[in-house]
């Protein structure tokens, strides 16, 4: 049970730094093609470096524990959220926009109460998907001594062909699982009650 907390204590603060940063980011270069590509591209290339190798090369730096894990897992989930922040504001139509500013409204008006509600299911969608892929990555972090239910598969991979072994693995694997759908059920919620009817076409 402390196992499966530290877990999903570990995966939501990350999802949540990841998405201030992520956003942060796709707010700063989504009106520039040129720096839009750089984003997506710099976050694509850190997700096919593998999380093995990426906590190899952060734990001589930030040592073993918390620290690489947290570090790796806002990387790792960076990508759906700059892209899907890219994609939601320019999707925002521009009369839409412009009629914001025609009201007089200043541009972090039209940003904060036009473009980004607007641009929030999607954006949300990318906070959803990263917090899928950090459920599954954040058992990797008992490679650097990190807290979560990786260590509970760890613990029965290297005690293999012993008694429980197995069951030890299956449990934190099936444990990952479980908390991935429950996770799953509160962005769900979230969109409910946070993305308004018009939106969602209701």
């Amino acid at each position: 049970m402390g196992e499966a907390l530290l877990h999903v204590s570990a995966v939501v603060q990350c999802t949540v730094l990841a998405a201030a940063i992520g956003i942060g980011i796709g707010v700063v270069v989504h009106r520039s093609p040129l720096g839009s590509a750089v984003a997506t591209a710099l976050t694509s290339a850190i997700l096919t470096i593998p999380s093995f190798a990426l906590l190899g090369l952060l734990i001589p730096v930030l040592g073993l524990g918390a620290p690489p894990t947290v570090v790796a897992l806002v990387l790792y989930g960076l990508l759906p959220i700059v892209r899907n922040t890219i994609v939601g504001l320019n999707g925002v139509d521009a009369s839409v926009r412009d009629a914001a500013r025609g009201i007089g409204m200043s541009r972090a008006g039209v940003l904060t109460r036009v473009e980004l509600r607007l641009a929030w299911p999607a954006i949300l969608a990318g906070v959803r998907i990263s917090t899928q892929m950090l459920m599954g990555i954040a058992a990797i972090a008992a490679y650097a001594r990190g807290p979560g239910l990786g260590v509970e598969i760890f613990a029965g991979l290297t005690r293999a062909g012993s008694a429980n072994a197995t069951n030890q693995a299956i449990a934190g694997t099936v444990g990952i699982v479980v908390l991935a759908l429950l996770l799953d059920g509160i962005f769900a919620l979230i969109g409910r009650y946070t993305v308004s009817r018009g939106i969602r076409g209701e």
